[in-house]
């Protein structure tokens, strides 16, 4: 018995640790002290790999704990991110019967007229970048921030907490619904907790309010819903993920075996006649649900505000891109100049192609390797992206629980260095941390796919990995 208390009272003094280190983050850390945010971090990281080490099977005791750890943020402004301010701002304009997508904050600050409370300070928050440019939010998003601003219009300490009690609400779904996953694919349950647990993910999502953990909620409900043959309502709840972020676009070649081949040996003529009318009826749902979620916004200008917003954002903004960054060193080198330009136009063709070649040369049938696909798939276009944010990462983090690849892992520890670029008084990237974060998410996804390569090699042709 005194094993016992010895052993959960460990446990304990890990989670009043992890809550003071939490606090600390929350309430006393300014962004430009680096050294002081990384000892936090790997702190955090520590901490979080000794709970689920010491409980791995005790999911109560860690799941009370991640909601611990979420709680403390509760009455917190965030300090590593201004983007809350901008979704503060669409959702009151939204409240006051103004369409987000048409117009820029910064005119209505300079015009005096601005239709919502605390408009400067808003505007102020967000910056003048963020406000000399159209919102790309999409609906579901705008759905969250008009949330925020019926029960927190002229607060935006209060705005902050309704968006943070959704974001831990989304979270709760995804722990529910992955743990459910991982007991129908036969997987560990403790996986779930690398994501629920991941000091990054409290962080960034629930410290500094990105709805990623929104629609990572509904992607996992969705890869539920299809593995247990629901596919109509995963058509749905994917196509709420996709009006959260429009990211989950690029997961839907991938889909295509699952559909046509499913559980059979290989493709024939029996496949297109039963799985192809399928696989359409599962497009068409995804696409018409999406459309839906627009329509009340849709308008010839709000296509070209929206156009042009994500045109900028692949060809004019650049942070935390690892392959890109070479490419705009060699770019000097020939031209002498930066090739942003041609290669925002370049990259996201050659992400198609790979996308592509995962959707029909690989095996995607079975849900633990369309997952796989996924986690591959989604890699691909950040590691060919301009601008990768942290909080980016929660993706890949998400799905990785339910394959053999933990390289997403390693990254959310190592992304922390991307905040070195608040050391330089304009905000400039410090490339020898940047290419220290990549070198070791490169080298462990390396060894991943050697690993997983050699097991494939060791198995019969008929056998396949999961």
């Amino acid at each position: 018995m005194l094993q016992v208390w010895k052993y959960h009272k460990f446990s304990i003094l890990l989670i009043v640790l992890g809550i003071l280190f939490y606090w600390s983050f929350a309430f006393e850390l300014e962004r430009t002290d680096f050294t002081k945010m990384i000892a936090l971090w790997v702190g955090l990281f520590i901490i979080a790999y000794k709970i689920i080490q010491t409980h791995p099977n005790h999911w109560k005791l860690l799941a009370a704990a991640a909601l611990l750890f979420r709680v403390v943020f509760l009455f917190a402004i965030p300090n590593l991110s201004q983007d809350f301010y901008r979704f503060i701002w669409d959702g009151r304009m939204l409240l006051e019967g103004f369409n987000p997508y048409l117009s820029l904050p910064e005119v209505w600050v300079a015009q005096g007229n601005a239709p919502i409370a605390q408009a400067q300070e808003l505007y102020n928050g967000m910056g003048q970048l963020n406000g000399s440019h159209y919102t790309n939010y999409p609906p579901m998003s705008q759905f969250c921030y008009f949330i925020a601003a019926l029960f927190a219009s002229k607060s935006i300490l209060g705005s902050a907490m309704v968006f943070r009690v959704l974001i831990i609400l989304a979270d709760v779904g995804t722990f529910f619904f992955g743990r459910k996953l991982l007991q129908a694919l036969k997987l560990p349950e403790k996986n779930i907790f690398w994501y629920i647990l991941n000091p990054f993910i409290i962080i960034e999502l629930t410290g500094n309010l990105h709805f990623e953990a929104v629609m990572v909620f509904f992607i996992i409900w969705s890869l539920y819903l299809l593995h247990k043959g629901y596919w109509y309502w995963a058509a749905v709840i994917l196509a709420l993920s996709v009006s959260v972020k429009l990211i989950p676009l690029l997961f839907l070649p991938l889909f295509f075996q699952k559909f046509v081949i499913g559980e059979r040996k290989g493709f024939d003529k029996l496949s297109l006649t039963l799985g192809l009318p399928k696989l359409i009826g599962f497009y068409s749902v995804v696409l018409c649900t999406v459309f839906l979620t627009f329509a009340p916004f849709l308008s010839g200008e709000f296509f070209h505000n929206f156009k042009r917003t994500i045109t900028l954002w692949f060809q004019n903004f650049e942070f935390n891109a690892s392959i890109f960054y070479i490419i705009r060193w060699i770019g000097y080198q020939i031209v002498g100049w930066n090739v942003i330009e041609t290669a925002g136009k370049i990259l996201p063709l050659v992400t198609i192609t790979i996308l592509l070649g995962l959707t029909f040369f690989r095996k995607n049938k079975t849900t633990p390797q369309l997952i796989t696909a996924m986690v591959l798939g989604i890699c691909t276009y950040y590691f060919l992206s301009t601008t990768i944010h942290p909080w980016y990462i929660a993706v890949p983090l998400s799905l990785c629980v339910f394959t053999h690849y933990k390289f997403p892992i390693a990254w959310s520890f190592m992304v922390i260095l991307s905040y070195t670029a608040y050391l330089h008084p304009d905000f400039k990237e410090n490339l020898w941390m940047v290419g220290l974060e990549y070198a070791v998410v490169f080298v462990i996804f390396g060894w991943e796919i050697y690993k997983v390569t050699k097991t494939e090699i060791k198995l019969s042709p008929t056998s396949s990995l999961n």
